[in-house]
């Protein structure tokens, strides 16, 4: 069976190549003509020598996705649908804006920590996906854009592993994958640029750390235990003072100088005033002490299983407004592609559901409807 060479970061392909009898140049010759120029085909490598293009075409493939569809917003937001064998799928969004473009890349199909107001995580888990399937969702996006837009310039500036599956669970195959998006003989990305968010896994972000550290993003959703417990499964494995210590020794090695945290606002479970009293003390008196800490406040995307309601607008800049008089910044994520189903929270390709997901989400329900208070119901 042949080997793909998108499994491999370029120290990867050098061992590879070793192996063939080539020296380290050599691989790094064929890493910039896979990554840099998009080529798949070894004959079309001309640089390299004869008989190592004969080698490889005997043992290596450079194996892209399968695309199953495709489809393009109204704001220019792509989203892709890739298979990746026996009836599983996952997608990547391509999101352009005037000052850069961002690609948003999934690590596994379908997602085991089950938030509660995500969709992927409400068709539960299938698989990792391999160093390889997780780089060619921006070898393909990256090289077709380039394509379309008849540019030998780059077109995605930034990746963030925010599609679907937690990165942290998936840490061998994520680590190649993103020393390849860094490698200047690859895609070159700024490790500001590059961005790994998690639901906190308190472990692999301590060893992200030492190994790869990269800007930082951590589905935080509540400013409580009790609350997250419900919102966020994973926060009764590594609660809140664990995850916050966490962060506080990841800013040592991090490329930026705060942690972004995100927060999907849902009405009347986690948008209130005294929810953002809360997070501000977690900020500023508990484990999260000494934190530098930027808020992505997310606008729910509803879809009908989860129960739950998007927080109206109003709601969320008075939340905003509070934490930015507190000192903290504070941006409200801009949808986009939702009318692909494209936006955050909204990536749920069809896989199967070997985890139950069904049964425990239906628990989960139960136990958040203690937080909604029907008083602060909202009219949409």
């Amino acid at each position: 069976m042949r080997v793909n060479l998108l499994d491999f970061d370029r120290d990867g392909l050098i061992g590879h190549c070793a192996g063939l009898g080539e020296k380290s140049f050599r691989a790094t010759q064929l890493f910039r003509w896979i990554h840099q120029r998009g080529v798949a085909d070894f004959t079309q490598m001309t640089d390299l020598a004869q008989s190592l293009r004969l080698k490889l075409h005997d043992c290596a493939q450079v194996q892209d996705l399968r695309v199953v569809s495709e489809h393009v917003s109204a704001d220019g937001t792509v989203k892709w649908l890739f298979d990746v064998g026996d009836g599983n799928a996952i997608e990547s969004v391509f999101i352009p804006e005037d000052d850069r473009g961002t690609l948003c890349v999934s690590s596994q199909a379908g997602c085991a920590v089950a938030c509660r107001f995500c969709s992927t995580g409400h068709q539960g888990f299938s698989r990792n996906l391999t160093t390889a399937e997780i780089l060619a969702q921006l070898w393909h996006a990256e090289h077709e854009l380039r394509r379309r837009l008849a540019t030998t310039e780059r077109v995605i500036s930034n990746v963030v592993m925010m599609g679907m599956g937690e990165p942290m669970q998936n840490y061998n195959a994520l680590i190649p994958a993103l020393r390849a998006m860094l490698d200047d003989h690859g895609y070159g990305i700024s490790r500001r640029r590059l961005t790994v968010s998690t639901s906190g896994v308190v472990p692999m972000i301590d060893r992200l750390a030492q190994d790869c550290p990269v800007a930082l993003a951590v589905s935080l959703h509540a400013p409580t235990d009790a609350l997250r417990d419900s919102l966020v499964p994973l926060n009764k494995k590594y609660p809140l003072d664990e995850l916050m210590s966490a962060c506080h020794r990841y800013l040592v090695h991090a490329p930026r100088d705060f942690i972004t945290f995100e927060y999907c606002m849902l009405d009347g479970v986690n948008d209130q005033d005294e929810h953002a009293q809360a997070l501000v003390q977690l900020m500023r008196h508990g484990a999260g002490r000494g934190v530098h800490a930027k808020f992505n406040l997310i606008p729910f995307n509803p879809f009908p299983a989860s129960g739950l309601k998007r927080s109206p607008q109003a709601v969320v800049q008075r939340f905003a407004q509070h934490l930015q008089d507190q000192g903290f910044v504070t941006t409200v994520r801009k949808t986009r592609g939702d009318d692909i189903d494209a936006a955050c929270g909204q990536l749920a390709g069809d896989v199967k559901d070997r985890t139950d997901v069904g049964r425990r989400l239906a628990r989960t329900t139960i136990s958040i409807s203690n937080f909604q208070n029907p008083s602060s119901k909202h009219e949409h």
